[in-house]
C-alpha cells in the first residue's frame, strides 16, 4: 500500500466559484466531479508553473465544498438534468442531443506542494503567479469565475507551512481545517466494503464485492418485528453511516498498451495510449474539523501499470475510541 507523498507545504485556493463543472463523474456515479479531474488539474498546473520557471513539485490535492447547485429539473420524484438546446443541423433537421450533466460549484483546493528553500519573499511571488496561471483554466471541465480586485481575506489565497515539527504541524492543520468552515470534504472509506461483503456473506455466501457496493450505494429498508421499545417498525441501514456516497476512484485496464500513434483520434499522439473502465469505492463528506491529519484530506495518484491499475487513493482512516 503506498502512502501519501512527502510536501513542505499546503497551498489553499479557497472558495474558488465554477459554473457548469461535469456532475456526470463516471457511468455509474453523479453529483458530484470525480476526484480524478482535480489530480489531473493538478498536473496540468504543475506543467503551467514549470513552463513560468517556477520550480515546485505537486504531490497531492484535497477538496472541500462549500457549496453546490446541480442542474436538474426541480419538480416530480424523477428528476433530470438540463440539457442545452443545440442548433439544427444544415438540413433543418433537429441536432441530436448528447446528455451532460452540469453543477454549480463553490469549492476550495488544497494542494500539497515541495519546494525547497522557498522564503517568503520567493512565496508571496509564486502565490501570485500560480493564481493568475490557475484564472485560465478548468475545473473538472467547468468555468472559473473572475476573482474580485480586492477579495474578502477567507477568500485570498494562502501557503501553510509544514516544514517544522510534528506539533508545530499538527497546529497548522487545525488552523487550516477551521478556515475552510463551513464545508465538506471527501474521504475515501473502502473499509465500508469489506464491512458490509462479511455482512451480507453471512446471509449470502455467494455475494461479492460488487454486491457490497451496491448495497452501500442505496439506503435499504427492513421492517424490524423487535423494533425499538419492542414495537414492530421499518428501519434502514444509514443511521451509523454517515454522508457516504459511492465514488469513482481511477482506471482499469482492458487491454495491453498501444504504441504512441498507434490508435487512431487518440487526443495525444505521442503518448502511449490503453483503454480503461472505471474504478469504483465507496467515500464519505465530512466537515473538515473531523480530520486529524494532512493525509485524511489528500488525494494522491498510484500508478501500478504493471497490475493494470490507475487510482487515487486517500489515507483516511476511522478513528477508533479508546
Amino acid at each position: 500500500m503506498s502512502t501519501c507523498p512527502n510536501f513542505t507545504h499546503l497551498l489553499v485556493l479557497p472558495h474558488l466559484k465554477v459554473q457548469n463543472a461535469n456532475a456526470i463523474s463516471s457511468p455509474l456515479t453523479h453529483g458530484f466531479p470525480s476526484i480524478t479531474a482535480f489530480l489531473g488539474l493538478m498536473w496540468a498546473l504543475e506543467r503551467k508553473t514549470r513552463v513560468a520557471s517556477l520550480n515546485l513539485e505537486f504531490c497531492a490535492v484535497g477538496v472541500v465544498c462549500h457549496d453546490h447547485q446541480e442542474q436538474t429539473t426541480d419538480g416530480g420524484f424523477v428528476k433530470s438534468f438540463r440539457l442545452t438546446r443545440n442548433p439544427v443541423g444544415k438540413d433543418g433537421s433537429t441536432a441530436a442531443i448528447v446528455e451532460e450533466g452540469r453543477i454549480h460549484l463553490d469549492l476550495s483546493l488544497v494542494l500539497a506542494v515541495h519546494a525547497e528553500a522557498w522564503d517568503q519573499a520567493a512565496q508571496q511571488r509564486d502565490l501570485r503567479t500560480m493564481v493568475e496561471l490557475l484564472q485560465s483554466m478548468r475545473i473538472a471541465g467547468g468555468t472559473l469565475q473572475p476573482v474580485a480586485q480586492a477579495p474578502a481575506s477567507r477568500h485570498r489565497p494562502w501557503l501553510a507551512d509544514f516544514t517544522g515539527g510534528s506539533d508545530d504541524q499538527a497546529k497548522e492543520f487545525r488552523k487550516l481545517c477551521a478556515r475552510l468552515l463551513p464545508g465538506a470534504t471527501l474521504v475515501a472509506r473502502d473499509d465500508l466494503i469489506d464491512q458490509r461483503l462479511q455482512a451480507l456473506q453471512a446471509v449470502t455466501p455467494n455475494a461479492t464485492r460488487l454486491d457490497a457496493w451496491l448495497s452501500l450505494s442505496r439506503i435499504n429498508w427492513h421492517f424490524d418485528a423487535n423494533g425499538k421499545g419492542g414495537k414492530a417498525a421499518w428501519q434502514h441501514d444509514r443511521a451509523d453511516l454517515g454522508w457516504v456516497v459511492p465514488i469513482p476512484v481511477g482506471y482499469a485496464a482492458l487491454g495491453n498498451l498501444h504504441e504512441a500513434g498507434r490508435v487512431a483520434n487518440a487526443r495525444d499522439a505521442s503518448t502511449p495510449f490503453r483503454f480503461v473502465e472505471s474504478l469504483y469505492s465507496m467515500g464519505e463528506w465530512l466537515g473538515p474539523h473531523r480530520l486529524r491529519a494532512p493525509r485524511d484530506l489528500l488525494w494522491y495518484a498510484d500508478s501500478r501499470p504493471d497490475n493494470d491499475l490507475y487510482r487515487c487513493r486517500n489515507d483516511y482512516q476511522l478513528a477508533t475510541t479508546p
